[in-house]
This record gives structure tokens, sequence and C-alpha cells, in this order.
């Protein structure tokens, strides 16, 4: 798997019950990764501290903007155009984020979700894939839960405290600033479905 920014490394868990005694901790932990990302089939991402920096502009009339990051947006168009679904569970309700991810293609946003256990789970039905083929990105407590069932979960690199010490997988880029292009890029990759030009 490239690494494309080379100051840059990402951070994967360690899974302590596959590494071996010789001091190769490293190898088995980056080959259990590589394994978790040839499985996915499924993108599941949240938005505020993913797609977002968690910041919120609020305007004279009370309206709350968000800033997203252009690349991101590409690379989800690229990662559908393969065939992947990307779909949007967040607790957050706004129209400009229903029409950014609309705009980008994904069908499957879900809004104003409290338990997203619930959908997740419904998720999997319809789009009949089994946990360990979905990737899911996450960045604060009520994703937990979700990260928790996943095959591969996956942090920005400013995430809470509690969600990077239990995720697979942290981009070394911040939340709006780039992570989600960045897992895309990688498990694409590993798949040989990234892009060409």
């Amino acid at each position: 798997m490239g690494v494309r920014m080379e100051s840059q490394q990402p951070i994967v868990r360690p899974e302590s019950s596959l590494a071996p005694a010789n001091g190769g901790e490293r190898t088995v932990e980056l080959l259990h990764l590589f394994d978790k990302m040839k499985a996915i089939r499924v993108f599941i991402f949240d938005v505020d501290g993913v797609f977002t920096d968690n910041s919120l502009l609020v305007t004279e009339a009370g309206e709350l903007l968000r800033i997203m990051n252009v690349r991101d947006g590409q690379a989800v168009k690229w990662t559908l155009r393969k065939g992947f679904p990307v779909c949007i569970i967040t607790g957050g309700r706004s129209e400009g984020v229903h029409k950014r991810m609309t705009g980008l293609g994904i069908t499957e946003i879900y809004s104003g979700v409290e338990d997203k256990r619930e959908v997740f789970t419904a998720l999997l039905k319809r789009l009949n894939v089994r946990s360990e083929e979905v990737c899911y990105m996450g960045d604060d407590l009520p994703d937990l839960p979700v990260l928790r069932r996943v095959g591969l979960s996956c942090a920005p690199a400013d995430a809470s405290p509690e969600v990077l010490a239990e995720v697979d997988f942290v981009s070394p880029l911040k939340g709006g600033h780039g992570c989600v292009r960045d897992l895309l890029e990688r498990v694409l990759k590993v798949q040989d479905q990234w892009v060409e030009f």
C-alpha cells in the first residue's frame, strides 16, 4: 500500500495476538491491515470531523455552514464509479451537507441519526454485505458502536482519543483536510481499483 505523503505515516492498531516474538510486529500489523483493505466492498462515513474539520460558521441569519475538501469529493466520485457503495451516517442535520453528498452521487444518506447501529444493521441487509466487508470512518464517541463492528475501522488524525485507541487505521490527515481521499485511495490501490489517467 502506497503512502502518498512520505513525512506522514498512517497509524495501525497493534494486533498483539498476531505479533511474533521475533520483533516483526510492524510487518504483521501492516499485512493484517492489507488483508482487511482487500476485503472491503462498502464505505460508510460520518460527516462532521471526517468530511469537515468540525468547525461551524454561524451566519447572522443563524445558518450553520461547513467547509469540505474538494479532493475528498473527487475521490468519492471515483470510488462510486468503480462500483463501491459510499454511504453517510451522521448525527447532524444539514440541507447543505445533503446537497453536497447527493451532488457527489451518494444515494445512501442518513441524517439526524442518534443510534448509528440501527442504520448500520439495516444497511448491511439492504446492500447484502457482511460487516467484515465494510469500512467505516468516524471521529467521535457516537461512532464507536459501528467502528467496533466493521471489518476496517478508520479515523482521521484528529479524532477523539477514545476513537484513536480502537480503530485499525488512522489517516495521517485531519478531518476536512483530505482524510477521506487518503483512505479511499489506499483501499482502492490495494484492490487495484484506483483511477488512472
